[in-house]
């Protein structure tokens, strides 16, 4: 494991719940990462957030660990649950909620 597989997952295991975004949840720097913190604001749960314009190795090297080209990228309970869309898609959808309720148990 690289040194940067390394601090992601650290990050991950530390958090029940951590967004890789650009930008900061006061201060998003795209889209799609407010888009997404939107989301998690009006489920008015606890997350952590990782500023990935801040460390260019997390931001090249969060793609490659989740094997996903895009950010933002959400962690829940350590497993990789996808970007913007399928976070907005499963909150419509009423399939976020109870998936972090059970995270956060």
């Amino acid at each position: 494991m690289s040194d940067i597989d390394a601090r992601i997952q650290t990050t991950i295991d530390e958090n029940k719940i951590v967004i890789f975004m650009k930008g900061s949840p006061s201060f998003p720097m795209c889209g799609f990462s407010a888009q997404t913190i939107e989301v998690f604001n009006a489920l008015d749960v606890p997350y952590e957030t990782v500023d990935v314009l801040q460390d260019p190795e997390i931001r090249e090297g969060i793609k490659i660990f989740s094997r996903w080209p895009t950010i933002p990228q959400v962690y829940v309970a350590g497993k990789f649950l996808g970007g913007c869309d399928i976070v907005r898609e499963m909150h419509a959808g009423g399939e976020l909620k109870p998936t972090i309720e059970k995270a956060l148990a």
